[in-house]
């Protein structure tokens, strides 16, 4: 193509020299193929959920196509965010498409230096195994002056932000039952 058709494409450069000084209408039409359409058209199915980025809880759609999430915009019927979301939350398509998200449990063994995968069962039975072994070795009945104590320091939990109320409500109720008393949430502190 010409450089100079090139430039007169500019829309600054028809602003200019044609008929719409002003830039309020055919000047500062884009050279794109037309027709636009949003990329939200082609997906078959909208989910209302809940960005996972902090405790705020603003409402997302997630738009997706054949089963696989294609778009996640602001939802504006949300009483908390009315269809924004900040700049972490209008990420969330990428922490659940990224090609680099890890999608197995990673292990690695004390003192080793490779990452294994694990099967789920196994990890899950990993864990409980640790717990149920850390507090049968903590477990405190009484102080030294024999008041009734019935707990362990042996673990805490640490909960993280993105996790809602009733996700806590149960971790807190797991914890207490399990005798824990360093219960925590980030989104607390």
């Amino acid at each position: 193509m010409d450089p100079l058709e090139l430039v007169r494409r500019w829309p600054v450069v028809r602003q200019l020299t044609g008929g719409d000084p002003l830039g309020r209408g055919e000047a500062v039409r884009s050279n794109a193929p037309e027709p636009w359409k949003p990329r939200t058209d082609e997906a078959d199915t909208v989910t209302r959920s809940i960005c996972p980025f902090c405790a705020v809880g603003c409402g997302q759609k997630v738009y997706s196509k054949q089963g696989r999430v294609t778009q996640i915009e602001g939802d504006p019927d949300s009483p908390i965010s009315r269809g924004r979301l900040c700049p972490r939350g209008s990420s969330s398509l990428s922490l659940v498409t990224s090609p680099s998200r890890i999608t197995k449990v990673r292990y690695r063994r004390p003192g080793g230096t490779d990452w294994e995968d694990l099967d789920l069962d196994t990890a899950m039975d990993m864990i409980a195994d640790r717990v149920v072994d850390t507090r049968a070795r903590t477990w405190q009945d009484t102080d030294d002056e024999g008041r009734v104590l019935n707990r362990t320091l042996g673990f805490a939990h640490l909960g993280g932000a993105t996790l809602d109320n009733e996700e806590n409500y149960l971790l807190m109720k797991l914890y207490t039952a399990l005798g824990a008393v360093q219960v925590e949430n980030q989104a607390r502190m």
